[in-house]
């Protein structure tokens, strides 16, 4: 018999089956919200000071106060992943800002949030499978003006993955105004002439903290990185190209708009690259 999953809902650890929501609440209503989504290896979240300090961010784009000390947080965390053990696990923490009485845009500031946190259980990362690489296409990124933000509010994100299926591939690249930004739930990153390159952080793309984790181990491991808008026209040259995420890692896009990536294999930087992060994820899984 499977282990009772236990999420945290507002200050109660309980049965997910008994967890439950206003239909008032704003992020029902509004997608009024934010959320993260926190890797954790053995008993050790991945960077979780990082992600607290963009979950502050994104709840200060947004007006809403942070609800619990970082040292609160870290507290939580810790208990809701003792009453959910396993192995490779993620934390996925959601704040919305709250049931309102009235549908109202307006914000009634003395309203309460809403804090709803459950761990996801997460298989290892099949490093074989994972280098069969992915095939992508590009898609005009119509996404609002604040991508900074972990926002809730996904449909867009929906509808550009939804058109990525309909064209029967995994993934979009988005691009605006002639510049890559990012994946639907990814960052971005190609590789020409040995020289890691990836868009810089703007209201337009998420600031990834895998994408960031992974810039520091190259430059760390002797592998150059430049930080610079891409055009989509220096795609078709690329030697290399990856999508990076919490979840999906670093996947090697094979092929791009129905175009071979280089020789369609995953490439010899995002090779070395794969076992650096492998190393850095053991090491975190072994610390107490």
């Amino acid at each position: 018999m499977a282990a009772e999953k236990i999420v945290y809902l507002n200050g109660a650890y309980l049965p997910i089956e008994q967890a439950t929501v206003s239909v008032l609440d704003r992020g029902f209503l509004f997608g009024d919200g934010i959320y993260e989504v926190i890797p954790v290896f053995g008993i050790n979240p991945l960077r979780v000071d990082e992600h607290l300090q963009r979950l502050h961010n994104s709840l200060s784009r947004i007006s809403l106060d942070n609800p619990l000390t970082n040292a609160a947080w870290k507290q939580v965390f810790a208990e809701l992943l003792a009453k959910n053990p396993g192995n490779d696990r993620a934390i996925y923490l959601q704040i919305t800002r709250g049931p309102h009485q009235v549908r109202d845009l307006k914000i009634q500031l003395e309203k309460c949030p809403t804090i709803f946190m459950m761990v996801l259980q997460v298989g290892a990362v099949n490093i074989s499978e994972l280098e069969k690489g992915i095939e992508t296409v590009t898609i005009d990124d119509f996404r609002w003006h604040a991508c900074d933000i972990k926002s809730i509010s996904l449909v867009a994100n929906v509808m550009l993955r939804e058109q990525a299926t309909q064209s029967g591939v995994v993934d979009a690249v988005l691009v605006r105004d002639g510049y890559v930004t990012e994946g639907t739930a990814s960052n971005f990153f190609m590789v020409k002439n040995g020289v890691l390159i990836t868009p810089p952080t703007s209201r337009h793309l998420l600031p990834g903290i895998t994408r960031d984790l992974v810039i520091e181990l190259a430059q760390e491991n002797g592998i150059e990185c430049e930080i610079r808008p891409i055009a989509e026209s220096e795609l078709a040259a690329a030697d290399e190209i990856w999508l990076t995420s919490s979840t999906r890692e670093i996947a090697p896009v094979i092929r791009l708009n129905c175009r071979d990536v280089a020789d369609a294999k995953a490439g010899p930087v995002w090779k070395k690259m794969i076992n650096i992060y492998q190393q850095y994820k053991q090491v975190l899984r072994q610390a107490q």
